[in-house]
């Protein structure tokens, strides 16, 4: 995969716009981890791999498991490897990423209630549309993993 186009060199103040919401979210009071996760099921929803590749390095090297990497898609099924928290988060994260098919119920925000404040609930879907806004950005312009990279210059 070739990248089209060097988009952060083309929009810088969009770029830093968006990195200063990174920057709010990671400051925001949700766990670094809780985050991470989220940001990695949107990629896998929207099948960014520049992304997937990203945040799974990211999560690797934050001591997650191996293990509940490989779950996240399937966190509902993966017993006590989430915790009730995460599998909240991942739960809001698939309906409002998926928001043209769900709408984004009432019984899904009621859960997503149930587990979050509303500013951790707010502070939550701004990180998911954040990488909603990534994922089309990486996407749309090619941007190859790193993965591929360092396979392709092996």
């Amino acid at each position: 995969m070739t990248q089209r186009m060097n988009y952060a060199a083309a929009a810088p103040g969009g770029m830093k716009a968006l990195g200063s919401v990174y920057s709010y979210v990671a400051q925001s009071g949700l766990p670094a981890i809780l985050i991470e996760l989220v940001y990695l099921r949107v990629s896998q929803i929207n099948g960014c791999a520049y992304c997937i590749d990203m945040h799974s390095r990211d999560l690797l090297k934050a001591e997650v498991p191996v293990e509940k990497l490989v779950l996240v898609s399937a966190s509902d099924e993966a017993g006590s490897l989430f915790s009730d928290q995460e599998k909240a988060a991942l739960k809001w994260a698939e309906v409002v990423t998926r928001v043209s098919d769900t709408h984004v119920p009432e019984e899904a925000y009621a859960a997503a209630r149930a587990t979050f404040g509303e500013k951790q609930l707010a502070d939550l879907t701004i990180a998911i549309g954040l990488m909603n806004a990534f994922n089309r950005l990486a996407i749309s312009f090619r941007v190859p993993p790193l993965a591929a990279t360092t396979a392709a210059a092996a």
